[in-house]
């Protein structure tokens, strides 16, 4: 059984499950993957998995022992074969390679019913709570005539008249705008979406661009309601900058935006709360003003996880009654007609932020909640919170050790023989910077950061500051 992906950085949780983790860009390693399978063959799975293990960024937890102190805290991870590296490095590839353009076509309606092409890979924004953001650096880039030509292949192939260019930041991407003048030139017909925009006016001119039918919505994430709190967070973004892209969207035609904030995030206070709702006021007052119209405004609410390999992975998530409790007083202050609010379910938040920071022992936890039922919990009408409470409570552990403490700088972490590239180092820098609200700025425009790529050599035309 092998697991890869974002999750798979830190794989402790389900270690008792799988067999093989495999870390980072699979492009390259996947033909090795299957090289050795083929000479295993027929020599057991102990010697399968020992030639597994030398491939670089292969991880077989089974060949791990980790030992606990007194208190639960990880006293030690030791490999025990031979074959078992200290340390496992996740897979950078430092070149995109052509994008797929045969993907398997379902037969059924589907929500993301169009082609998509991977545009570029990585993101060098710094958000502190975000951990792609973090673990797929370096950027990587597509060529603009690569893409194009992926694009053409996946309408004749698939048959979609929508393609979606895909990446974290598509905003980023260098020279969007005559990538997408060249796609509607040699592909009119065909749809284009653009998820992952910055939230500046840039980003409005840019969907405005698009053709008519193209044009489903606009989304942003501001993540938070002050200008203090999103200078910790990193997410450089100014009051009067985000009132601005909000009008300009407004006045060019569209009537409702989607936005995206996060409460519980670190150093946040009450007065960051509030801020919510006051921007989203100011955003509703100046678009009325601006059109003449209301505007219908979404917020989305989620609650802060503290993620791997990031800055805040050392931060703790808040309990349950001060989430509640912020959730409660965005619900009265928002209670205007224009402005529909969602929010995550706290507890749903909890189990993420447990599993986020957990450990192998919560093997255990995940067994019993299995055996007691649990089934499709990310869907509200099958999650049972209860079964998860005594799951915990059967294997003898406290939910709040891994979600709701704060965790020293010098402790071992069930993560840390997993080296994502970015440098504990860097972490720690960015998680004081955090603390004094100094920002730090984007690589791709300005020096070096020192995030450990470039020392490393993976991070493509960077030297360290």
């Amino acid at each position: 059984i092998i697991a890869r992906g974002s999750g798979a950085l830190n794989p402790e949780p389900m270690a008792d499950f799988i067999d093989v983790f495999v870390l980072g860009d699979g492009e390259e390693d996947i033909h090795e993957l299957i090289d050795t399978f083929r000479a295993a063959k027929g020599h057991g799975k102990k010697v399968l998995l020992r030639q597994l293990a030398v491939i670089p960024g292969v991880y077989v937890p089974s060949f791990y022992e980790v030992r606990y102190e007194a208190g639960g805290l990880i006293k030690g991870i030791t490999p025990l074969e031979a074959e078992a590296s200290p340390r496992i490095r996740r897979r950078i590839v430092s070149k995109l390679p052509p994008p797929p353009t045969r993907p398997v076509v379902p037969y059924i309606e589907v929500v993301h019913d169009r082609g998509m092409i991977e545009i570029q890979r990585g993101c060098s924004r710094g958000c502190r709570f975000c951990q792609a953001g973090m673990i797929y650096r370096p950027v990587r880039e597509r060529p603009h005539a690569e893409v194009a030509s992926a694009v053409g292949e996946i309408i004749s192939n698939c048959g979609y008249d929508e393609i979606a260019l895909v990446s974290l930041n598509t905003s980023d991407y260098a020279g969007i705008e005559t990538l997408i003048t060249e796609l509607k030139r040699r592909y009119p017909d065909t749809a284009l979406s653009l998820p992952s925009l910055r939230l500046d006016k840039s980003s409005v001119d840019l969907v405005r661009s698009l053709p008519t039918r193209s044009r489903t919505g606009l989304t942003f994430a501001p993540e938070a309601g002050s200008e203090r709190l999103r200078a910790a967070i990193n997410k450089a973004l100014s009051e009067a900058g985000f009132l601005e892209t909000v009008v300009t969207a407004l006045e060019r035609g569209w009537t409702g935006l989607k936005l995206y904030f996060m409460v519980g995030l670190p150093t946040e206070t009450a007065e960051d709360v509030a801020s919510i709702a006051r921007l989203i006021e100011q955003a509703s007052t100046e678009g009325r003003k601006a059109t003449g119209k209301t505007p219908q405004l979404r917020v989305s609410i989620s609650t802060f996880v503290p993620k791997p390999h990031t800055p805040f992975q050392w931060s703790p998530q808040e309990d349950l009654a001060t989430i509640n409790a912020k959730q409660e007083l965005l619900r009265k202050s928002l209670s205007r007609r224009n402005v529909r609010l969602s929010w995550q379910d706290v507890r749903t938040s909890l189990l993420e932020a447990v599993l986020s920071r957990g450990d192998r022992r919560l093997g255990k936890v995940i067994y019993h909640a299995w055996k007691l039922g649990c089934r499709f919990d990310a869907w509200s009408d099958r999650f049972n919170f209860e079964h998860w409470t005594k799951a915990f409570a059967e294997a003898g552990l406290d939910p709040s050790f891994y979600a709701h403490r704060s965790r020293s700088p010098d402790e071992i972490l069930p993560w840390s023989h997993i080296d994502c590239g970015i440098t504990e180092e860097f972490l720690r820098r960015e998680l004081a910077n955090a603390t004094k609200g100094i920002t730090t700025p984007d690589c791709r425009t300005a020096s070096c950061q020192g995030c450990g790529l470039a020392e490393s050599g993976d991070c493509i035309g960077k030297t360290p500051a």
